[in-house]
């Protein structure tokens, strides 16, 4: 039987990890899938989507960063979008909008928990997107849901899927 390492959260914020940065729970290190080259271009994209509103919205975002959910659970949504500027390194603030872009050794049981807890570390919008099928989803007090665009109806924005999967 296998051991596992743990470590502190303190010490976890202060390591780089070779390949894709690790997520962090309850004393120990997270691997994260392994994206392509189509999840790269897919997160790049809806960051510059979101880039194009941040003045006149208040709506900053980031891609990979870290975000403290809980004491012992650090998340790293691909996209994360917050209204202001966070002032912390690891934002222990929910972001308004946290966009989980799938990649093809993603379990769905894994990303839903995912994306559970961001709704419940009280993000405003919770997405999906898998760039494999170009589906998008979002995730809400009543689920999972596949939809056609991505919107945040209270600043008047909609993605749709073909800038989202635009070749």
């Amino acid at each position: 039987m296998a051991t596992k390492t743990l470590i502190t959260e303190e010490k976890y914020l202060r390591t780089s990890f070779e390949g894709p940065d690790c997520e962090y729970k309850d004393g120990e290190v997270v691997e994260r899938g392994m994206p392509t080259y189509l999840h790269g271009l897919i997160q790049l994209r809806l960051g510059a989507l979101f880039l194009a509103l941040m003045k006149s919205h208040n709506l900053y975002p980031s891609s990979e960063a870290r975000h403290r959910v809980r004491p012992g659970l650090v998340r790293i949504p691909d996209v994360a979008v917050h209204l202001g500027m966070p002032v912390e390194a690891h934002p222990d603030s929910a972001p308004y909008v946290a966009i989980e872009i799938l990649s093809p050794d993603d379990r769905m049981g894994d990303l839903v928990q995912k994306l559970r807890e961001y709704r419940s570390f009280g993000a405003a919008h919770v997405w999906a997107v898998d760039p494999d099928d170009q589906t998008l989803y979002v995730y809400d007090s009543d689920g999972l849901h596949q939809v056609r665009s991505l919107q945040i109806p209270e600043f008047g924005i909609n993605f749709s899927s073909a800038q989202i999967f635009e070749k």
